[in-house]
């Protein structure tokens, strides 16, 4: 068996930071502003509305930390770059918005409901809800344009799933949680106002941790399949081996193996089956002449190997 490979280094395309940016800023001015609301009126929904801001806060400095590492350029210890510390954090994000995000929620509603204390001075929390439903709804706007440049003519759920940039959904299903959880907590605070039953506050801090617990839920099913390393689309791969059996000297691409390092960033591994008799030379050039000719309509395949192999 000939033993052969080629490959190409280039710097990981950063992902989009506009919306982890906007995100930041509105939940580190929100979270503030709720924590202060929940301390003078004692609401238990909003209590569990200022985490929800501060874990999402939290989530965002991780996401940027992961785009600065994934930037790092390859070395002798990670010979493949750094590409998957954006898809290590952001799994690491979807731990901490179940595990502090949902369980601190639904701990802090379950006390309310233990030890049922009554909103004062309500309407403090509807002016703060107010606020943060408008910085949160323009986070949210924000997120979802980028995401829809991204999906194109794709499906919404479709383009989810499909998604190699998890710092764009996650930050769109936080802010999405973010404006249903306003929601929620207006209406448990109001309700509970007007039929004098502490209680519902206490039900409303729950219903937001269980949101929490589900959008977690999904992130990490999504983030985890990322670290895990997924391959790229079968009808792109259809199309990669088709450009390399065009070639002469090649007579058959015997397999096709790929995974994603990072969002714009593919390793490939092609095994072929070259024409019989052909010299080292013309073998080193043809193999040169694929990986160019894969690389100039699919440059995302910065890594490509490929090797020959006998029948």
């Amino acid at each position: 068996m000939w033993q052969s490979c080629y490959s190409c280094n280039v710097n990981i395309m950063p992902a989009s930071k506009t919306p982890i940016y906007t995100a930041f800023a509105a939940n580190l001015l929100i979270a503030t502003t709720k924590l202060v609301a929940a301390f003078f009126t004692g609401s238990s929904a909003m209590v569990s509305e200022g985490i929800h801001s501060l874990v999402d806060t939290s989530n965002e400095v991780l996401l940027l930390l992961g785009i600065k590492q994934s930037q790092k350029p390859a070395d002798a210890t990670r010979p493949f770059g750094y590409g998957k510390e954006l898809y290590f954090w952001s799994f690491v994000v979807s731990l901490l918005f179940f595990a502090l995000g949902g369980g601190f929620s639904i701990y802090e509603g379950i006390e309310h409901l233990m030890h049922p204390e009554e909103v004062k001075n309500p309407i403090w929390n509807y002016a703060v809800l107010g606020i943060a439903f408008v910085f949160d709804g323009i986070s949210f706007i924000t997120a979802l344009k980028e995401f829809n440049r991204q999906r194109g003519s794709m499906s919404f759920w479709r383009a989810i799933h499909v998604s190699k940039d998890p710092s764009t959904f996650v930050v769109l299903f936080e802010d999405a949680a973010d404006v249903i959880g306003i929601l929620i907590a207006f209406t448990g605070i109001l309700l509970g106002q007007l039929l004098h039953n502490p209680y519902i506050d206490g039900i409303a801090s729950i219903m937001i941790g269980v949101l929490l617990t589900v959008v977690a839920i999904l992130l990490v099913r999504e983030s985890r399949s990322l670290l895990m390393g997924e391959s790229a689309d079968p009808d792109e791969l259809k199309q990669v081996t088709n450009i390399a059996s065009e070639h002469n000297d090649v007579e058959q691409v015997a397999q096709c193996l790929s995974m994603y390092l990072a969002p714009e960033e593919i390793i490939l591994v092609l095994k072929m089956h070259f024409r019989e008799g052909i010299s080292s030379e013309q073998l080193a050039g043809s193999i040169e002449t694929v990986r160019r000719n894969i690389q100039e309509q699919y440059p995302h395949y910065k890594q490509l190997f490929i090797e020959p192999v006998k029948v």
